[in-house]
């Protein structure tokens, strides 16, 4: 089975994400934070160690970073949306954690970070926002920048098993509506191992009858 393409562009995305910023949270979030906190728990990020997450969103996971990192620790976050980075650094700055906390409004395909820099990364529900051939050039600069042996968490909608009705309406959907419904299922799992990675857990779970995977491994 193919992966679908994504076809809107970066700048069309940044639009999109821009508009949804202040809203985001009561259309998806309280979907996105079973699996987002599972996936967390899986990274199991340790005080004192340098963390960096792609598609911060609303923050939400990067609180919980910054709270497990510590004073001694430091949390990086990239998003491609400057609505996004906005509302992300209102809710650090009431969490009082913005003196760990540093943000960058740009484009995962090419991270400005030194290489064997991050002892982890995490991804919620963003790898699969990447157009497919971007994939495993995202998934190299993690490889590059993550120390040896760190480790990355993805949660990501899954295009594993058979697709179901609802998979098919979403593939549709995704398909005529691109610049707003961007995200499609693609394999997680099968695009760790062909970047690299040792697959150390797997967790898999669905929302909306939509699978999703939740893949924790070592670069």
């Amino acid at each position: 089975m193919e992966i679908s393409r994504v076809t809107r562009t970066k700048e069309e995305a940044g639009e999109t994400y821009n508009k949804l910023s202040k809203w985001y949270d009561l259309l998806a979030g309280y979907w996105e934070r079973k699996p987002r906190d599972i996936g967390l728990r899986m990274l199991g990020v340790k005080e004192g160690e340098k963390v960096l997450e792609i598609g911060f969103g609303t923050g939400r996971a990067i609180i919980s970073l910054a709270e497990s990192v510590g004073n001694s620790g430091r949390v990086y976050g990239i998003d491609i949306s400057s609505g996004m980075h906005e509302v992300a650094g209102s809710a650090i700055m009431k969490a009082d954690l913005s003196e760990r906390v540093e943000f960058i409004c740009g484009d995962a395909i090419e991270l400005s970070f030194e290489t064997n820099f991050f002892d982890a990364i995490f991804m919620s529900f963003t790898l699969e926002l990447f157009d497919t051939p971007e994939i495993p050039i995202v998934l190299q600069e993690c490889n590059r920048v993550l120390k040896k042996n760190g480790r990355i968490c993805v949660v990501a909608m899954s295009k594993r098993g058979k697709a179901g009705l609802m998979m098919k309406i979403y593939e549709w959907a995704h398909e005529k509506f691109p610049k707003y419904i961007d995200c499609r299922p693609i394999f997680v799992e099968e695009a760790l191992k062909n970047a690299g990675c040792k697959i150390i857990s797997i967790k898999k779970m669905s929302l909306w009858r939509l699978p999703v995977e939740i893949v924790l491994a070592k670069m």
